[in-house]
This record gives C-alpha cells, structure tokens and sequence, in this order.
C-alpha cells in the first residue's frame, strides 16, 4: 500500500488555513472575515488594515467560493511548487495578495476584497509559461489561456457578477511575469 505525503507543503498549509478561516468567519457570524480576511479601504494607522492587504486571499464568501478557489489552488500550485520551490511559490502568493490589496484599496474603495482567486489565475498563467524551453520563446500554450482568461474576464465585468475581475487580471499578469523570470532552465541540446 502506498503512503499519502505531505507532497506540497505552501500549498497544504494555504488550503488548511484557509478552510480554517472559512470556520472562523461562521462561528464569528461573518467578523473574522471582516476583521483580518478581506481588504477594504481603512485607516492607515490601523496595524491592522496592512495585515489584511496580505490576509484577505485566506477569507472566503461561503464553502462555494472556498471550494472554487481550492481546486484551482490545488491541481495547479503542487505542480509550479516542485519546479520553482516553496520559497519562491511563497513569494509570489505574498505580491500577488499585496498587489492585488492594494489595487482594490485604490480603485474600489466602497467595498471588501477577499479570496485566492487573485493566485489562482497567477498560477494559471504561470503554469502556462513554465513549458517554454529556451529564453525569449512565449509558449503558444500561454497565449491561448490568456486570451481565453482576458476574454472571460471582460465578459464577466460586463455582466457585473459581484467578482473583482481586476483582481483576477492583475494576478494573472504577476503569473505571467514571474513564470517568464523564474522559469527553470532547461538544457538546450
């Protein structure tokens, strides 16, 4: 019998504290997430208002949104984690939550930002360049998901579903520009 292993360790940890946010945020009534898991346009000399630029991409809606949010976070992330590391993967969660925070603080100022829907589409792009193989190349698979994506995203925004798509483009651009920078080298033959 094979054993299960701990085989991606930010990924895991993000998708446990997350669920464990979630919990918080139904026996709060709602506070926690307002509290330290969603971004909103505050005082800037709440300590607190900084914390949330990175903690809103841990809060979610409902079990839904949660659920969305982890399948994409969990098929994709294990894969960009083993080739680029834990540490890197960190970093660019970390820009990606701070990026996107402070964007949303900036341009919708009347409402709360929250969800990893902003990494999510980061590793999407992400994950569609990390197939390129040689310097100066732009996969044609990553042109394909970003047209797809972009598509998408101004369809939605026009039908004005609630969902911050500038939050997703801009995740998925911070996906893009890493995975073009930290791309693993392959030997060219």
């Amino acid at each position: 019998m094979k054993k299960i292993t701990w085989n991606s360790p930010v990924i895991l940890w993000f998708a446990l504290i997350s669920l464990g946010a979630l919990i918080l945020n139904g026996i709060t009534g709602g506070r926690s997430n307002y509290m330290f898991f969603s971004v909103w346009r505050g005082s800037l000399k709440d300590p607190l208002f900084y914390l949330r630029l990175f903690t809103h991409v841990l809060g979610h809606a409902d079990l839904s949104h949660y659920a969305n949010n982890m399948l994409i976070f969990l098929l994709v992330g294990p894969l960009l984690e083993e080739k680029y590391g834990s540490r890197k993967l960190l970093e660019i969660m970390a820009v990606t939550a701070l990026i996107t925070g402070i964007v949303h603080v900036l341009v919708d100022p009347n409402s709360a930002l929250l969800g990893a829907s902003g990494i999510d589409f980061a590793f999407i792009l992400m994950a569609s360049v990390t197939g390129s193989r040689r310097d100066g190349e732009i996969p044609l698979t990553l042109l394909i998901a970003a047209a797809i994506y972009l598509s998408q995203q101004i369809i939605a925004g026009v039908s004005a579903d609630n969902i911050s798509q500038l939050t997703h483009v801009i995740g998925g651009a911070i996906g893009a520009v890493y995975g073009m920078a930290f791309r693993p080298s392959y030997r060219k033959y």
